[in-house]
Formats: C-alpha cells, sequence, structure tokens
C-alpha cells in the first residue's frame, strides 16, 4: 500500500492508496484514523481529462478539473458544518479525479473504478465563512501533490 507523510502547515498528514479489483481505498488524516467515508463516481462515458497549468498560479500543482457528472456519496460519518462537507467534498473530488487520470495512463486499466475517500482533517479555525482560508488551501494543495507524486510511483 504506498502511503507517504507530510507536515502542512505544521500538522503531519497521512496519504495511503489501496487498490482493490473494484475500488481504490484513499485515506487522507490528520488525527490517525479513517475518519467520513465518501465514495465517488462517474459513468464510464463521460472523460477525465489533463488541465493545463494556470498561468496565473505557476507555484500550484497542475490539478484536473472535477467531471460536473461526479457523483459524491456518503458512506459513514458526518462532517460538523456546511463548510467542512464543502471542504470534503471539494477534497473527495479532486482525488477521485486524480486516481481515475492516473489509472487512465495504465495500459492494465479497462473499466473506472470507484474511489473511497476517507478524510479526517484538523480543524482549521475557520470562522464560518464559505470561501477556504489560506491554511485550508495550503493544505489542500499539499495533499494533492503527494497524491499525485503516490501515484505516479506505482
Amino acid at each position: 500500500m504506498p502511503s507517504s507523510t507530510k507536515t502542512l502547515q505544521g500538522t503531519h498528514t497521512d496519504i495511503s492508496i489501496q487498490h482493490y479489483a473494484d475500488s481504490v481505498l484513499v485515506i487522507v488524516t490528520q488525527m490517525g484514523k479513517v475518519g467520513n467515508l465518501v465514495q465517488v463516481s462517474l459513468p464510464a462515458t463521460v472523460p477525465v481529462t489533463p488541465s493545463a497549468p494556470d498561468p496565473l498560479q505557476p507555484n500550484l500543482p497542475k490539478l484536473p478539473s472535477p467531471p460536473i457528472a461526479i457523483q459524491l456519496v456518503p458512506l459513514l460519518g458526518a462532517a460538523s458544518s456546511d463548510h467542512v462537507q464543502t471542504l470534503h467534498n471539494l477534497y473527495a473530488s479532486q482525488i477521485a479525479t486524480i486516481v481515475w487520470l492516473a489509472d487512465s495512463e495504465s495500459p492494465l486499466q479497462v473499466s473506472r473504478k470507484k474511489v473511497i475517500v476517507g478524510i479526517a482533517l484538523r480543524k482549521s479555525g475557520e470562522n464560518g465563512e464559505s470561501e477556504l482560508s489560506e491554511a485550508e488551501r495550503v493544505t489542500f494543495y499539499g495533499v494533492m501533490s503527494a497524491l499525485q507524486e503516490l501515484l505516479h510511483q506505482d
């Protein structure tokens, strides 16, 4: 099981990936537990395409845009607020898109697998606003960058 440990915004963050015959499990935790589980799926007919780098933000990792037809199903746990729910959905959608894009590069991959995402993040000191704080943004890009590195090691 490929895994990575990063320190993001001063917080120990573990990322692990486990491939199964019908799905991929990705755990992102800062708390040493699975946290909320979200299943992400996408119809096989919907393409997943890589994104071009953002010329306005060249230092950020290149992230593919999640397809509009993506389906999120909460499996376990509940977010503590609407803001945290939105953040978890953002993580799950982006993680699944990165996994699908990496799997599409493999000649052995014949069908698109469901992606199960476990998310347990420390509270960021959110102030109830709907926008991401700078700390949340830095953590998000750090997690996605580490995930991309892990998937390219496989």
